[in-house]
């Protein structure tokens, strides 16, 4: 599997992620060409080869020509906006020629920023004006962010502990300490690193890139390195070099892992909610959730609420089950794992390019199936039953 780490050892922002994917090999003029099918105008992207404290790093610029570029890159209907809201980032990117996945993943992060302002600001999701995180560099980081991540092939994404610094930075809504509101939300059930530097080391954008798309790790995972890049900020500074540094290879391992299972009896809660919580334990990092029918005392049918999830995010399952379920305890215990190595490849079938999960056990084909989404997208587009899909594509599936 392919996999990407961030070491965020001087923290991560927008430009510098795109600078380090450019600086581990992406191509810029397919990064260019990619993004010009979001039709977004007033804008030029540059990069340049620069040294932060002495180490060699790739700088991307997104130079924005006039204070009005936001509306006018808009549809007219909406030119009366000063900012943003979801729906015209949404409007941007649905129109978009981009890939249906990278429309997908971009669209994942912006979620997740309009909701982490909804919650700071006191507002709804829908009524969250995009300021830093709205404007067309941001726009342009994000997708192109996204973009270099399905090129490279990059199937999983790590990161390291996050330095966010200290001091004050100075925000639309006034001054406020490191991390501002934004980034505090979205860092939140992550693990942090102290850095004695008066300055906002990760900002909005970038917090919301790794925390999206990855998972948080306490050093490296084991992986054959085989492209490094350095991502460049806009300072300089003598005693971190500002840098992302992002290392890109495959996993060494077969397949083995340890994880937590941690568990829980109901027996008073209705089927609906339970479903709810299923939900909520997936986006706190589960890998997968499950119900087991159980006999309780006095006769009282019950349910075991049983969810499998790594260390870096039991912390964040436990409160999900003590929040949005009534029970008085739950109980985990580590178990071994052994999983088949996988892949995602895009292949041409008689009903348009699909991605397929391709599993190996010891070197050799165990496993082939569809994409789920995938599937859904075309018996959508094609107006035919979702296991008429299924049927075809297995059957295409079985001739390779």
């Amino acid at each position: 599997m392919k996999i990407a780490y961030f070491d965020c050892f001087s923290g991560i922002s927008g430009d510098m992620t795109l600078g380090a994917f450019v600086d581990a090999g992406l191509d810029f003029t397919l990064l260019q060409e990619q993004l010009a099918r979001l039709h977004l105008h007033g804008y030029t992207l540059s990069v340049e080869k620069v040294k932060r404290a002495g180490i060699s790093g790739t700088k991307v610029y997104v130079i924005v020509s006039s204070p009005d570029t936001r509306a006018n890159t808009l549809h007219h209907d909406h030119r009366h906006h000063t900012h943003l809201r979801l729906s015209d980032i949404q409007a941007i990117i649905e129109k978009s020629t981009l890939h249906h996945a990278v429309k997908e993943d971009s669209m994942k992060i912006f979620q997740r920023l309009a909701t982490v302002e909804a919650k700071v600001h006191n507002t709804t999701v829908e009524e969250v004006h995009f300021h830093e995180v709205g404007a067309i560099d941001s726009i342009i980081d994000i997708v192109g962010s996204v973009i270099a991540i399905k090129h490279l092939g990059i199937e999983k994404i790590y990161f390291s502990p996050v330095p966010t610094g200290s001091g004050y930075t100075t925000c639309e809504h006034g001054s406020f300490p490191v991390p501002p509101p934004a980034t505090a939300e979205l860092l939140k059930n992550q693990m942090l690193k102290s850095v004695n530097i008066e300055k906002e080391l990760t900002t909005p954008t970038g917090a919301a890139i790794i925390t999206t798309l990855g998972e948080g790790l306490h050093t490296n995972p084991e992986m054959k390195v085989t492209n490094i890049g350095y991502g460049a900020g806009s300072n300089d500074n003598p005693k971190i070099p500002n840098l992302l540094r992002i290392f890109i290879g495959e996993t060494t391992d077969q397949g083995t892992d340890e994880m937590w299972i941690v568990e829980t009896n109901i027996d008073n809660m209705p089927g609906e909610v339970l479903g709810y919580v299923m939900d909520k334990l997936f986006e706190a990092g589960a890998v997968d959730v499950y119900f087991t029918s159980i006999q309780m005392k006095k006769g009282r049918p019950g349910t075991i609420i049983s969810a499998i999830v790594s260390e870096v995010k039991l912390s964040s399952v436990e409160v999900v089950l003590f929040n949005e379920t009534t029970t008085f305890g739950i109980r985990k215990y580590k178990v071994l794992r052994k999983i088949l190595v996988r892949e995602i490849k895009e292949l041409d079938s008689t009903l348009g390019k699909i991605r397929v999960k391709i599993g190996t056990f010891n070197g050799g084909l165990k496993t082939i199936s569809p994409e789920y989404e995938d599937c859904k997208r075309i018996a959508e587009e094609k107006g035919i039953p979702l296991r008429h899909v299924y049927s075809i594509i297995s059957e295409e599936l079985g001739r390779l």
